[in-house]
């Protein structure tokens, strides 16, 4: 498989699509390291559910605003929410505001979801 820009992948000589996946977990608390790792597991799980490779949309915003609130950040998540066609809930989603609001989101769009 090579990859060519746009999300799409050669494979055999056949340019293929790729879904486009959308990883919602809850980050309060926790440093990038743990955050980089549950989003790795997060991709690997989405990869197995459906049972073939995915292009990951960049959702962990490193370079935010110092000043920026939480609802700045939820703003940017459901911004790029509406370019996915699936959306991998993590563990303690359902406890998290932002990943209950992103999940109703992508509930109430008709965006597929997988939760953990």
């Amino acid at each position: 498989m090579h990859p060519v820009p746009g999300g799409h992948h050669l494979i055999g000589g056949i340019e293929v699509l790729m879904k486009k996946l959308f990883i919602s977990q809850p980050m309060r608390g926790k440093s990038d390291d743990q955050i980089l790792a549950e989003r790795s597991n997060a991709i690997q799980a989405a990869k197995d559910a459906l049972g073939e490779e995915v292009e990951v949309i960049e959702s962990f915003f490193q370079g935010a605003p110092a000043d920026a609130k939480p609802l700045w950040f939820l703003g940017k998540s459901l911004e790029l929410l509406s370019t996915a066609d699936i959306a991998y809930f993590a563990p303690g989603w359902s406890q998290a505001r932002g990943c209950k609001i992103e999940h109703l989101c992508a509930t109430e769009y008709g965006i597929h979801t997988i939760e953990a």
